[in-house]
């Protein structure tokens, strides 16, 4: 029988790496951007075309390499930071395998140019799917410029699966947010199609997190630190108020490295225990450093998880920190019931004197001595003397004779009726209806039919009739607004504001009208009928996170999404009570839908039980 095992040619061996390492256009991002910052640098910039399907481009200005350097490196396996084994387990680098630059050119077009400070020559070298194709030398600044072109070309099936480019730009975007988090010393500069997307200085690492996602973050930052033998946690967790339905403001990073850790964002989570909503994510940007013989990094071939020698100690500290800092700096009550508030000193009082009690004191007063009448001109000027009895009663001298009058003017006082509760539906009182629905819990209403009951979910049924009116309002294009008496600004970093302006023709079908669109803030003065202004917030975070999580491509409609996150934020929510007039509303509006027996989401809107089902309970 013949051998059937052989070995797999390079090409052939550095794509399937590359399937681990190169996932989209993203990953190469991460790849580049991290070899720059081992090599030394302080001024990075990315330039990306196409959300990098058709080019991206690193350039630094770190310490370069010399010509075999630069050949060697497109080779597997190959690096300058590890020796030995041993050598995994004290790593202050990024990269390390030597499988980024041989697996992005065995399915790119590439081009390096790279050159040492006392060099006067640097050296250019050109790839094509493993192959080299040149290699000589040309003039070039101090540094390494490295260009990733037409990524996948010799895999289309790759290619196909890669997603629009809104969605690979916004991983992107997300990569290099990450980077920069991680070294605000270093001044980071991007490009997409010509024009600059972001512009950041070195910095502390307040001023790098306001400067990637707002001015107006900086409110909302609480700085956690606290230091121990085991770990050192530095940086910022967000204000409970701020927390955001989506969880693109969460970063952890461990020796300047991001890190994605189901474990620790329970700690957080159970830090923030009772301070936010069902629903919503609190922010953080946390610096934890450890010993690197502590962790083991080589578990994922992205580096995005890493492995901790004693997760439950680092659990207890974080957890606590978070928790220490929202007490001390009264975001959280803190309960600790053998502390007196008495004993609490304000800073303001911490150098002043405490003043001397002074006691004044009647000398003349007598509790045994009566009140004594002195002349005409009143009583004793003792301020312990007392009324007498006939003052008192001349108060009330009068009023007798004044009693009917009195009564008659009250007899004419009409009083106010308190203002009603404004309901959803026009209610017409003069119509008596008979009490055909009913409403269980404030959750279900309970509909009498001709061969039984029909149990209606109010919150479902109402997403649904929202939605078909969206649908109707998105397609027609004729939405009625209501003008706001003042515009209503809102701030969003600048991902979310990308997001708003791809969606922001289809808001205006629904009735939003937008006055002004900035870099991070937008001004609203009309809304659609029947949204409250105080909501408008809310949907739109719901819908950001709705378009993220939903990820779409380039067959996605961004108007069914629009409507169904709408739908959701704005239906009636389960424990609202409604009255008999509302509840036959919704029941026949909900029949009136297109779709009624289920929501936007595709959920049960109404189950029915017949009599023979409640015969049988009684057999």
């Amino acid at each position: 029988m013949a051998d059937i095992i052989q070995l797999l040619p390079d090409h052939v061996a550095n794509q399937i790496a590359a399937g681990e390492v190169v996932q989209r256009p993203a990953s190469v991002v991460k790849e580049l951007l991290e070899n720059s910052i081992d090599a030394g640098s302080d001024t990075i910039k990315l330039i990306i075309k196409d959300a990098g399907k058709t080019l991206i481009q690193v350039i630094d200005n770190g310490k370069g390499m010399t010509a075999t350097d630069a050949r060697l490196s497109f080779e597997r396996h190959a690096t300058s930071k590890i020796r030995s084994a041993e050598d995994l387990f004290s790593l202050n680098t990024k990269g390390f395998r030597g499988e980024a630059l041989a697996s992005i050119a065995a399915i790119a077009h590439v081009e390096l140019k790279t050159k040492q400070e006392q060099e006067e020559l640097g050296t250019r070298i050109e790839i094509e799917g493993s192959t080299i194709k040149n290699q000589d030398v040309t003039v070039t600044p101090k540094g390494t410029s490295l260009s990733v072109k037409n990524l996948f070309f010799n895999i289309p099936a790759r290619r196909n699966f890669l997603k629009s480019n809104n969605v690979e730009l916004r991983h992107i975007i997300d990569e290099f947010h990450r980077v920069a988090l991680a070294h605000p010393d270093i001044v980071f500069v991007m490009y997409h199609n010509g024009s600059e997307s972001f512009n950041l200085p070195k910095s502390n690492y307040r001023q790098r997190v306001v400067n990637i996602f707002g001015g107006k973050t900086n409110e909302k930052l609480v700085p956690v630190e606290e230091e121990t033998e085991v770990l050192k946690i530095s940086g910022f967790v967000g204000k409970p108020e701020f927390a955001k339905r989506t969880k693109n403001e969460q970063f952890f990073f461990v020796n300047n490295r991001f890190i994605k850790s189901a474990y620790l964002n329970h700690a957080i989570n159970s830090a923030y225990e009772g301070l936010v909503k069902d629903g919503s994510y609190p922010s953080y940007f946390l610096n934890l450093t450890v010993d690197p013989k502590t962790i083991d990094i080589n578990i994922h071939p992205t580096k995005t998880e890493i492995k901790f020698d004693d997760e439950h100690t680092l659990y207890a500290i974080l957890r606590s920190s978070v928790k220490h800092s929202l007490g001390q700096f009264n975001i959280a009550p803190v309960l600790d019931f053998d502390r007196d508030k008495n004993l609490d000193t304000p800073y303001d009082y911490k150098n002043k004197n405490a003043p001397t009690p002074t006691v004044e004191v009647d000398r003349t007063f007598n509790p045994f001595q009566e009140e004594k009448t002195t002349s005409k001109s009143g009583h004793h000027s003792s301020p312990y003397r007392k009324e007498s009895a006939t003052q008192w009663e001349s108060l009330y001298v009068g009023l007798e004779s004044k009693g009917t009058k009195t009564e008659r003017s009250f007899s004419e006082i009409e009083f106010e009726s308190e203002p009603e509760n404004a309901s959803l539906f026009s209610e017409d009182k003069s119509v008596e209806t008979s009490q055909t629905t009913y409403q269980l819990h404030n959750k279900y209403i309970i509909s009498t039919i001709k061969s039984g009951m029909m149990i209606l979910d109010q919150h479902r049924a109402h997403q649904r009739i929202l939605y078909e009116g969206f649908l109707k309002h998105l397609t027609v294009k004729e939405a009625v607004s209501q003008q706001l008496l003042f515009p209503l600004a809102l701030e969003f970093s600048q991902t979310e504001m990308e997001l708003l302006v791809q969606l922001k023709e289809d808001l205006e079908h629904t009735g939003f009208v937008f006055s002004s669109f900035d870099n991070t803030t937008i001004e609203i003065t009309g809304v659609p009928i029947n949204v409250p202004e105080s909501e408008v917030s809310i949907i739109l975070e719901q819908l950001i996170s709705d378009v993220e999580q939903e990820v779409p491509d380039s067959n996605f409609s961004a108007t069914d999404l629009l409507a169904k996150s709408m739908s959701k934020s704005l239906a009636i929510k389960t424990g609202q009570s409604l009255t008999k007039i509302e509840q036959e509303h919704l029941v026949n509006s909900l029949f009136a839908c297109k779709e009624p027996s289920v929501s936007p989401t595709n959920r049960v809107t109404f189950i029915t039980m017949s009599v023979d089902d409640f015969d049988k309970k009684f057999m």
